[in-house]
């Protein structure tokens, strides 16, 4: 028979081996846990359009439960040791490098000289290419949708998108939003062949939410142009904060800029537009090598996805449009400035501020009237006139567009929503007269060449008193001799 003390060490010994059996089991599940990440790269929610009505939205992951959440502490050092090539490879699909092209005015330094005062200001116009990347978002019935930065595309007169074949396709925009830095493209599904698309995947979105500072991440993009390359470094902090009108960054978790993710991974020149991921494969951000700065080092961003998985998904719905020539778009037919930030300071609305309305044309039409602000257009946020004009871009005269318009009322604003069919601009209306001007000045030569002809006919065919009476005694002067 066992005394106290021996029946407590055998206690002991039992509570040991159940204790390891339990540890064991733990460690077990959160290494195949792991595992069952990495293979089951696509699996999530993936939600395609029907029919043109439907709304597209992106391929999101599956949201995590309560108690898988707490399973992750056990699992932090099976997914840190995650090795990046596995990740690159399974990834790289969902990226694509985007060239862009554009007509800009550059100064032409060797035509400066000579002018009054020394030299003389002579810009040129010249074709500038440019080079971002983007991250495959889905694609509805006719095109496959890639997200980006604006910046990226801003300006550009033709784009171009090359996938992880290398394979080059001409895109559109699709939508974009100055505002948050953001913009989707699109492919024709019919311009693909069928080995690009069995090369390419929609990548699977994950929640910045869930990132805690620490965590490994990894960027891919289309560094400095040269082709697709892969970064890797932590999370260094969150909820930094963009302001668009000073390009800086602050900490807070409230305000109007965009929700940043800082990271030490670089991001350069051309990683625009490129994912940030997590160990996972889901991507967690859009990176923006806007915000770099050759002054410190290992300070990258990237967009909190969470934070504009809603507005990129209301670009993925509307309609894929050109960039139109300055004589070709559509035009308000007003003469405005930005509101600066002094008067901003007064209570008066960012926007365009309206100085002038041309008599009878679009705006004039609509009901806009000088002093009015120009704060949204078709449901986007109008912060300055320059902005405003790169929305009409896109818009073809004779479009109808929604505008929101501050209108001043007592003390203060108050907003009125307005539909505005926009008009020709002048080069164009001029051009069109000076057709019309042409055709009506040779219809009228034509016609006073036909009258001037006619004269003349008439004019031939008049007969002269005296030779025809000459012509007549000729002809009695026959007869008689006959």
């Amino acid at each position: 028979m066992m005394n106290k003390e021996e029946r407590n060490k055998k206690i002991k010994n039992i509570a040991k081996k159940g204790l390891t059996i339990s540890l064991c089991a733990v460690l077990t599940a959160g290494v195949f846990g792991s595992v069952s990440n990495v293979m089951n790269w696509n699996e999530g929610i993936e939600v395609n359009a029907a029919d043109d009505e439907a709304k597209l939205t992106m391929t999101k992951a599956s949201k995590k439960s309560d108690d898988s959440e707490k399973e992750d502490k056990t699992e932090t050092a099976a997914k840190g040791s995650l090795d990046v090539s596995d990740i690159a490879e399974e990834v790289m699909p969902s990226v694509v490098s985007i060239t862009t092209k554009s007509i800009q005015e550059v100064q032409n330094y060797f035509g400066m000289f000579g002018g009054y005062g020394g030299y003389t200001y002579a810009p040129e116009i010249q074709e500038v290419e440019g080079s971002g990347s983007g991250i495959i978002i889905g694609k509805n019935s006719s095109e496959l949708l890639i997200a980006t930065n604006y910046h990226v595309v801003q300006g550009a007169n033709t784009l171009s998108v090359s996938f992880v074949d290398n394979e080059v396709y001409e895109a559109k925009v699709k939508g974009f939003d100055d505002e948050k830095d953001l913009a989707v493209v699109s492919v024709k599904l019919d311009d693909i062949e069928d080995e690009t698309m069995d090369a390419i995947k929609i990548a699977t979105i994950g929640s910045s939410d869930d990132l805690k500072v620490g965590n490994q991440v990894v960027a891919i993009g289309n560094a400095l142009g040269y082709g697709q390359s892969v970064t890797t470094g932590i999370v260094s902090a969150k909820n930094r904060r963009m302001d668009e009108s000073s390009q800086t960054v602050s900490e807070g978790e409230e305000g109007n800029g965009v929700n940043l993710i800082q990271t030490d991974a670089a991001i350069n020149p051309g990683n625009s537009g490129g994912a940030l991921l997590n160990m996972d494969g889901e991507v967690v951000g859009i990176n923006s090598a806007k915000l770099a700065s050759t002054e410190v080092e290992g300070m990258g961003y990237a967009i909190a996805i969470s934070d504009v998985s809603d507005i990129i998904e209301n670009l993925m719905n509307e309609e894929s449009r050109d960039r139109l020539d300055d004589d070709e778009h559509g035009v308000l037919q007003i003469t405005g400035k930005s509101v600066s930030q002094e008067a901003q300071y007064y209570g008066i609305p960012a926007g365009a501020f309206v100085e002038e309305v041309t008599r009878k044309g679009a705006a004039d039409k609509a009901g806009i009237k000088h002093g009015d602000i120009i704060t949204e257009f078709n449901g986007k946020t109008v912060s300055s006139i320059e902005q405003l004009i790169e929305y009409l871009s896109y818009y073809a005269p004779d479009e109808e567009v929604e505008l929101t318009i501050a209108v001043q009322s007592g003390d203060g604003y108050k907003e009125e929503t307005v539909t505005v069919v926009l008009g020709e601009s002048a080069s164009s209306s001029e051009e069109e007269e000076s057709k019309e001007d042409k055709k009506k000045s040779e219809k009228e030569d034509r016609a006073t060449l036909n009258r001037g002809d006619a004269a003349d006919e008439e004019e031939d065919w008049e007969e002269d008193p005296e030779e025809a009476s000459e012509e007549e005694n000729s002809i009695l002067d026959f007869f008689r001799q006959g």
